[in-house]
């Protein structure tokens, strides 16, 4: 019986291990981000065309399956996107922006305009994200939206507002990929 105890235990420890590594990227299980240690909600490859862009890598403070769960906790929050490839920050932020659009009426986008301006301004600032960087989307309360390349700040966008409408490209109801979302909200 020991022994059986034991190879289970081993088994769902291999599982664990595997579900931190997406693609052969290693993602933490957990960081640690203003005052809160993070978990890794969930994972998956961001796919345009058959070409793998990017892992992306949902970190809550507790473990999630559901949007409106994630969009109701005021902490802090990250995103972080795992460069498959070579890609100028525009064309990043650019995808990022019509994804942002494609999930907001009119008047949404119309109230996001400024925060849309400073998170454009970063971009352009960043210019190259080369293969294997790290492009994380903090959110931090009283602060806003922090984004980082490889751990090195380069902006914030101020305001909690801001944030909720960045994950609806992943999370929303018109998500970039539809199986991502499942994946970053702990499915399979």
């Amino acid at each position: 019986m020991r022994k059986l105890w034991l190879g289970m235990l081993l088994l769902c420890l291999c599982a664990y291990a595997r579900a931190a590594e997406v693609d052969g990227v290693k993602l933490p299980d957990s960081v640690h981000l203003g005052s809160r240690d993070l978990q890794l909600n969930g994972a998956g490859v961001r796919s345009r065309f058959f070409l793998d862009l990017y892992i992306a890598a949902l970190y809550l403070p507790g473990k999630s399956v559901s949007w409106a769960a994630v969009q109701a906790d005021g902490g802090e929050k990250r995103m972080a996107l795992h460069l498959l490839i070579g890609i100028s920050a525009d064309h990043l932020f650019s995808a990022l922006n019509n994804a942002i659009a494609a999930n907001h009426t009119p008047a949404e986008l119309s109230a996001l305009e400024r925060p849309l301006k400073e998170f454009a301004a970063i971009f352009r600032a960043i210019d190259e994200i080369e293969k294997g960087d790290v492009v994380t989307l903090d959110y931090l309360p009283g602060s806003g939206t922090q984004v980082s390349v490889n751990g090195v700040p380069k902006g914030i966008v101020g305001g909690a507002q801001f944030y909720g409408a960045l994950l609806k490209v992943w999370l929303g109801d018109k998500p970039a990929q539809a199986d991502l979302k499942q994946k970053l909200l702990g499915g399979r």
